[in-house]
């Protein structure tokens, strides 16, 4: 079920706002190959990046669930270039293919269970073209942000039509590869809404082994928007994956690229949480989703 933050129209027109174009966007608008290319946007949110890609010349589909988002998505300029669709990877069209799919935002971290993460994997294989690359990103749990993301830290006011509004994150338990955090929204004359979410951070290894289920292999793997090499101090854990049967060969939108799945990172001793049954109290860094798209 999404979080109330993306289902409620009231937090959901504030969104953009709080999560305005960055490096990210650039990252994204820079994988799709020549127009037009066949996009998915799954977990479209509000739809930036689905406009974006639309005004290059591409054939975008914008897919997410919540339905308050995808309203503000059909009203931004550009929104009627784009084909939106309520659903998650479960839900998609039969038969569909992409040449190229993205779960940006980091959307891809508010899938919590194993089953979860399978599930939607192996329908995106399905919906892959032969030759398609799916990307996603996830925050490299080594680096910690959660440790940050306290209200003296992520404290921000913006204006609405009733006037000045807050808001900040709290954390509320991390267990695991679980972080449950609290977004704190404080409205003209008072009245406050508090909304729980838990996002799960993934290691590298982890991510690989998901990925093999479902068929797909990593060709790349990047650490940061700069298209920076994955490692230890990463911020991110970006991958660029393929069908496993294409993903070792030469593809016409560059030079080869190989699958690097035989390192283990868990030995490597990054992107690895606390084990199931710690839990922690802490403060916190980069905002959950104030960098998403």
């Amino acid at each position: 079920m999404p979080s109330a933050n993306y289902t409620e129209a009231r937090l959901a027109a504030l969104y953009d706002a709080l999560n305005p174009p960055g490096a990210h966007t650039g990252f994204y608008l820079s994988l799709a190959g020549p127009a037009p290319e066949r996009i998915l946007d799954l977990g479209c949110g509000t739809g930036l990046m689905a406009c974006e890609l639309a005004a290059l010349g591409h054939e975008v589909t914008g897919a997410d669930p919540a339905a308050a988002m995808l309203g503000v998505a059909r009203r931004r300029p550009g929104g009627d270039r784009v084909r939106w669709i309520q659903a998650d990877a479960a839900g998609l069209p039969p038969g569909e293919r992409f040449s190229l799919i993205l779960l940006t935002g980091h959307v891809f971290q508010l899938l919590v269970t194993d089953e979860e993460v399978t599930a939607t994997l192996r329908a995106l294989a399905g919906h892959l073209a032969p030759g398609g690359r799916i990307v996603l990103e996830t925050r490299n749990p080594a680096a910690r942000e959660w440790q940050f993301w306290s209200p003296e830290e992520t404290r921000r006011r913006f204006g609405t039509a009733g006037g000045e509004a807050e808001v900040y994150y709290d954390i509320r338990s991390v267990t695991g590869e679980l972080v449950t955090y609290e977004t704190w929204f404080r409205f003209p004359g008072g009245e406050t809404v508090v909304v729980p979410d838990t996002l799960r951070f993934m290691s590298r290894a982890a991510l690989a082994v998901f990925l093999a289920r479902a068929g797909l292999a990593a060709a790349a793997w990047y650490g940061d928007w700069d298209s920076s090499p994955a490692g230890p101090g990463s911020p991110e854990i970006i991958a660029v994956a393929r069908h496993q049967r294409a993903a070792a060969r030469p593809q016409a939108d560059g030079a080869p690229v190989l699958p690097d799945q035989s390192r283990d990172d868990t030995d490597a001793g990054w992107g690895e949480l606390p084990g199931p049954g710690d839990e922690e109290r802490l403060s916190r860094d980069r905002p959950p989703h104030w960098d998403s798209a």
